[in-house]
């Protein structure tokens, strides 16, 4: 793993501490990666009616927007057992960096990188046309 990707993931995991999940206990944290070096990084924030709950990349997706950038590097994800992002984050994700490789970490373990398009081969897109 690059220096870079090593960085990502430190981040990924402090913010993983500050995660809001008193609901499920699973605590996420993420770190996406601008293409000009900046490192946005996000939490999960849960809420006892689920369905508004935030999840980690999605927070950081939207730090890195509100902030103006729109292209990306990586991402890297921390959380038990390596999860991968959910559709939601997927599909945001793919909104602005199809092939974004994604970096997933258990606290304390070994990385492993995919890219989103293997995640996600087919996101939704409102220019294609249906058949």
């Amino acid at each position: 793993m690059n220096t870079v990707w090593a960085r990502l993931v430190g981040e990924a995991a402090d913010a993983r501490q500050r995660a809001y999940a008193p609901y499920s206990g699973f605590a996420v944290g993420a770190a996406l990666l601008a293409a000009d070096g900046s490192v946005f990084t996000g939490a999960n924030v849960e809420n006892a009616s689920y369905g508004l709950t935030l999840c980690a990349e999605r927070v950081a997706l939207a730090g890195a927007v509100a902030a103006g950038k729109r292209e990306f590097a990586a991402l890297a994800v921390v959380a038990e057992g390596s999860t991968v992002p959910c559709g939601a984050c997927l599909q945001s994700l793919a909104e602005f960096a199809p092939s974004l490789p994604v970096i997933l970490a258990e606290p304390g373990g070994p990385p492993r990188a995919l890219e989103l398009a293997h995640l996600l081969p087919k996101p939704f897109t409102s220019r294609e046309k249906l058949p």
